[in-house]
């Protein structure tokens, strides 16, 4: 694919899934637009061996858009990057095709790996704004991760995943219209958890006062049978 090619491929990534951009130009402008350019130059160096000049791209663009991605990192087509600021990706990391990462996000290391250490998204994975994915486990395609969340194990595709840990609270759901990126209606797990301790703390406490009633006509009872008896 030739440079202009590609260029067009990406302003169209871009100005498909930010409603916010109104023309192409302002796509020069936007961090993601930035950033994925100077990777793919700095990948093609890395792979050379050229690990030095790499490096240098790679962190020009850091300064320059606050998105850090490691020259090593395999990183496939339509990748989106929405504002981006604080999103870091490791040396080891491989994205699939479209995914789409909002700001904050980290593809990292536990720091105990090594070898390949950092995580692999599979097609059309949407990990929120602040989400941490941390080690070298696979996150299945079509899967979402919540904002937040901090997932440490692998997921299967067609799944959701929230909260810290990370869990899956749904999968193989039928694909629903106008949902595709959306970060808001996700399951709650830990509401869910507690609404059942409520529910349960009501039947307990329902239980005892029962059981109280029962102890207190037992004593009236044997307080009346020791009054017959006495007269």
């Amino acid at each position: 694919m030739g440079i202009i090619s590609y260029i067009k491929e990406e302003m169209q990534v871009i100005r498909e899934r930010d409603p916010a951009i109104k023309s192409n130009m302002e796509v020069f402008l936007y961090p993601s637009f930035k950033v994925i350019l100077r990777y793919r130059v700095a990948h093609k160096l890395y792979l050379k061996g050229h690990y030095f000049l790499a490096r240098w791209i790679s962190q020009r663009g850091v300064r320059k858009t606050g998105i850090e991605i490691h020259p090593g990192a395999t990183i496939g087509k339509g990748l989106f990057i929405d504002h981006g600021s604080g999103v870091i990706i490791g040396e080891t990391a491989i994205i699939g095709d479209n995914v789409t990462l909002y700001q904050g996000v980290t593809l990292g290391g536990t720091g105990k790996e090594k070898g390949k250490r950092h995580p692999t998204l599979e097609d059309n994975v949407m990990v929120s704004a602040g989400a941490k994915i941390l080690g070298s486990f696979t996150i299945g395609e079509n899967s979402k991760i919540g904002a937040g969340s901090v997932v440490l194990e692998e997921v299967p595709p067609n799944c959701t995943v929230v909260g810290v840990p990370g869990r899956i609270v749904r999968m193989n759901n039928k694909k629903i219209p106008r949902l595709d990126m959306d970060q808001v209606h996700l399951p709650d797990p830990v509401l869910n958890d507690i609404r059942e301790l409520q529910q349960e703390n009501i039947r307990l406490h329902e239980e005892l006062r029962g059981l109280l009633e029962k102890v207190e006509c037992l004593q009236k009872n044997e307080k009346g049978g020791e009054n017959s008896e006495n007269l």
